[in-house]
């Protein structure tokens, strides 16, 4: 199931037509996770939404997964007759800016290691699992033991943005390089040493248990992206696991990333994903009945895999490494976010946070305070985009947020169907439900809590900044989400009471979230409908409702209406 709605997702909110390619591998010799009948390359062609020749602004949630899909393929003739995914996608890429697009063999890669150069790295190279001290990496390479590993899917996308040639991934040997079986030419291999909040507790040193980073890449733009195998083997990070992936998680992550990617959500991005050849005993439903699955690595590829977690567990380590959070932020603060270190007063980013003397927050003169800020809104605009998408992490531990205000660590995520705000796709959550749907505009918060905490520590902020950069958090916030949900609903200003209202109606009768916006698209801003017929687009949803949830729904559609026709440049 997960094939169809993620590889369907892929074909919207793009900016350029992309590939992905998917290869499905015969039955293993345990339990089946793909079918065996099925053994051609699958290619997918993604077409960009506003190239669509459709007169309505409303898109659901995740109407990519299952609506707009079928609509340009099915339902828009008209839309075929024009144009095919496939012309659009060509033109699109022949419209290069005068330049020539670079493609390079794996050898010819730009490869750079600023990270394991400019900050202190762990004296030993082994990969036993221990306390690493004073360190922001370990060294290792990728221990993994492989046995005829295979190329199940690859994106052309991701290799663009390397200056990779696509036909490179043809080559008998890439397995071989993405197993990590078989060293690539100019990588230096490292584990990095990050700590964390695990459900609002400290556990000390986390670190990449099971990723390995080959190193970054600079490509003709100039751009940096890291290049990580997941499940590649044991790191000193690993504590009592084993370092590797199986299959079935690998999959889930290379669709959902490259989805949330087209759906326009900061996030991971993967390259390729490749099988060990050797099985991966896991616990699938943590039962106590754990089976054999086949293993698999996959390739991550990110600007910067660097967390909150990446500097809290220095901070936590006292004094004497509290100069390597100082240290590290430098380091991000020029890679990442070089804007702020050319930042000077004249640009008079200062602002008041209350009525008392001295208290104005001046960002100008404190680069970690603008950085933080920085770090904040990335975090409340990607969080308010997950509420739009009905998407759920389901570990929101700070270990697993991106202090660039990316979308990372894909373990147990989901996406909503029936509106349930307490909807946590986490079994080891279910008690608590800390890391439900609903809560997570909250952990965003208590997340940049811990990470301005940290830079206090270390002494790069005072109370008022860290106060600020908490207090930016929730603005951002407010403002992104108002803005998704104004978007969702195609209208052209925010209207809180329409907006809480549905939200409220959603979770009593249990709709489907995503599926309710795809359908809403099809009322009319027709005040003279029939009562009786305003909610004929709906009823595929609106399933087992009485009467008095049909009235409810029904003065819903009504004010919405009434909204749409005031204000008649919103969805027609």
């Amino acid at each position: 199931m997960i094939l169809s709605y993620l590889s369907a997702s892929l074909s919207h909110s793009s900016s350029l037509g992309t590939a992905l390619h998917l290869r499905i591998l015969p039955r293993p010799r345990s339990s089946s996770l793909l079918s065996s009948s099925i053994k051609a390359l699958i290619k997918f062609h993604y077409c960009p939404a506003n190239l669509r020749k459709s007169r309505r602004s409303l898109l659901s949630s995740r109407d990519v997964f299952l609506g707009n899909f079928r609509s340009l393929s099915m339902d828009s003739p008209s839309a075929n007759a024009d144009f095919s995914v496939e012309s659009v996608t060509n033109d699109l890429n022949k419209q290069s800016l005068g330049q020539e697009m670079v493609r390079l063999k794996l050898e010819d890669l730009n490869w750079d290691h600023s990270f394991i150069r400019e900050l202190p790295g762990d004296s030993r190279t082994d990969n036993i699992p221990r306390q690493v001290l004073h360190a922001c990496y370990t060294k290792v390479s990728p221990s993994a033991e492989v046995e005829n590993p295979q190329l199940v899917a690859w994106s052309e996308s991701v290799a663009e943005l390397l200056d990779l040639d696509p036909k490179e991934f043809e080559r008998s040997d890439f397995p071989l390089i993405f197993s990590g079986a078989s060293p690539l030419v100019g990588v230096e291999p490292y584990a990095q040493c990050y700590g964390g909040h695990q459900f609002g507790m400290w556990a000390g040193q986390l670190g990449d248990g099971r990723a390995i980073t080959l190193g970054e890449i600079l490509n003709s733009k100039s751009e940096r992206w890291e290049l990580q195998l997941k499940g590649a083997g044991k790191t000193p990070y690993s504590r009592f696991a084993d370092g590797l992936a199986v299959l079935r998680s690998s999959i889930r992550e290379f669709l959902c990333s490259e989805a949330m990617h087209s759906l326009g959500i900061p996030t991971t991005r993967a390259l390729c994903l490749v099988t060990t050849g050797k099985y991966v005993s896991r616990d699938m439903f943590y039962d106590g009945n754990p089976k054999d699955e086949p293993g698999a690595i996959l390739c991550r590829v990110a600007q910067s895999f660097l967390r909150f977690g990446s500097y809290q567990i220095h901070a936590s380590r006292g004094k004497d490494d509290l100069g390597i959070v100082g240290n590290l932020a430098d380091y991000t603060i020029k890679h990442h976010f070089p804007h702020i270190e050319n930042m000077n007063r004249s640009e008079t980013l200062s602002f008041n946070i209350g009525e008392e003397e001295n208290s104005v927050v001046d960002l100008t003169s404190n680069k970690y305070a603008a950085w933080a800020v920085e770090v904040a809104e990335r975090t409340a605009s990607l969080v308010a985009r997950w509420q739009g998408v009905g998407f759920t992490h389901g570990v929101l531990n700070t270990d697993n947020m991106s202090v660039l205000g990316l979308t990372i660590d894909y373990g147990p995520f989901g996406f909503l169907d029936a509106f349930d705000p307490s909807y946590t796709p986490n079994t080891t959550d279910l008690p608590g439900r800390r890391y439900c749907f609903a809560n997570q505009p909250d952990i965003g918060l208590w997340n940049i809590a811990q990470f301005a905490s940290t830079l206090s520590a270390a002494e790069l902020l005072n109370e008022k900044e860290a106060n600020y950069v908490m207090e930016r958090y929730g603005t951002k916030l407010m403002d992104d989400y108002q803005s998704v949900m104004t978007k969702k609903l195609g209208l052209p200003k925010y209207n809180k009471q329409l907006i809480s209202k549905l939200l409220n109606n959603l979770a009593v009768d249990k709709v489907d979230y995503t599926n309710f916006f795809r359908l809403l698209s099809n009322i009319k801003a027709d005040p003279s409908i029939p009562e009786q017929e305003l909610l004929s687009p709906l009823k595929a949803v609106l399933l087992d409702i009485g009467k008095e949830r049909k009235e409810a729904w029904t003065s819903w559609v009504q004010t919405y209406i009434e909204e749409v026709c005031r204000h008649p440049s919103g969805i027609l």
